[in-house]
């Protein structure tokens, strides 16, 4: 695990308490120590609970030669020393002080290698208990090192978490974020949708003044004009009911009709729509009866009435 190390709980630091006087106890030494290193100090940890142990929980040293733990932590192995006063190396070391002459130690390391600190036993004697019990206290060290393993996972996925969590509330804030750009840009819209309509009103309202005020009076006068000609009223009653169809905005379903018939076609259609019956179409066409039906028929046949038996002319009437 790169970067800072987690902190040391409560409750792992209490099953450390546990091993440490397990430890003095097997060995049989009044000092069983956990070490924690932050170079260049080395402090104490956790410490048995005896009487006679002199080590507090935070005593603290520097990690240079003279120190049982500097040889432990350098040689990143097993260190044992039997009887400091009678071993060169060690006989001026910093633990004489307190009196403690024989040392065993083992080296504690974070999973990414990193050194942890060390964990030991000491006594003012050559202790055989505790040399048997090497293996025994190589165990726990495992022990201890399966526990900062433990920690650093759960300390990686809390940090996982918090990242997802993180990225979470970022998420829903782009949504939101996005939901209130939409809503804007929904709210825009139905204005435009609205200005649209209102212009689309406004046209349809000038495009019937037009025909009221231009076309009509246009078509009486020619009405007045053409009173003793049928067929040209006929024509003239076909204007005015496409002008009422375009004045009341009913015209799209019927001009689709219309559009998919010839002119001819279209002219009979129109007819029969105002009532006329064949002979009535023929002589203002001036066309033969055999004629419009020839047309009729197509019309028919174009609207997919040839086999209904529905009435062109009702069709024709519930299209406007």
């Amino acid at each position: 695990m790169d970067g800072p190390k987690p902190a040391i709980p409560e409750d792992t630091l209490a099953n450390w308490q546990r091993i440490v006087d397990l430890i003095a106890k097997l060995a049989d030494v009044p000092a069983s120590l956990i070490m924690r290193t932050h170079a260049p100090n080395h402090s104490v940890l956790v410490r048995s609970r005896g009487e006679d142990n002199p080590y507090a929980v935070g005593l603290r040293f520097q990690l240079k030669r003279d120190l049982y733990c500097y040889g432990v932590l350098s040689k990143g192995s097993e260190l044992i020393v039997e009887n400091a006063l009678l071993d060169p190396e060690w006989d001026d070391n910093e633990d004489l002080k307190f009196g403690m002459s024989f040392y065993v130690g083992y080296p504690l390391q974070w999973p990414d290698g990193s050194t942890f600190g060390t964990i030991c036993v000491l006594d003012r004697q050559r202790n055989p208990q505790a040399l048997t019990f090497r293996e025994g206290l190589a165990e726990f060290a495992r022990v201890i090192e399966a526990d900062l393993k433990l920690l650093c996972e759960v300390a990686a996925r809390a940090k996982l978490e918090k990242e997802l969590q993180r990225a979470l509330s970022q998420l829903e804030e782009r949504v939101e974020q996005r939901t209130q750009e939409l809503e804007e840009a929904n709210s825009a819209l139905r204005v435009l949708i609205s200005n649209l309509e209102n212009q689309r009103k406004d046209y349809d309202a000038h495009v019937l003044r037009q025909i009221k005020g231009l076309v009509w009076p246009s078509l009486a006068k020619l009405r007045s004009r053409l009173a003793h000609d049928p067929a040209a009223a006929t024509y003239l009653d076909m204007i005015e009911d496409g002008l009422n169809a375009i004045s009341t905005s009913r015209s799209g379903d019927l001009t689709t009709i219309l559009e998919r018939l010839t002119p001819a076609e279209q002219e009979v259609a129109q007819m029969i729509m105002r009532g006329l019956s064949t002979k009535d179409i023929a002589r203002t066409l001036a066309r033969e009866p055999s004629t419009v039906e020839f047309h009729r028929n197509n019309i028919r046949k174009k609207l997919g009435l040839r086999r209904s038996g529905r009435n062109l002319r009702s069709l024709l009437l519930s299209s406007q």
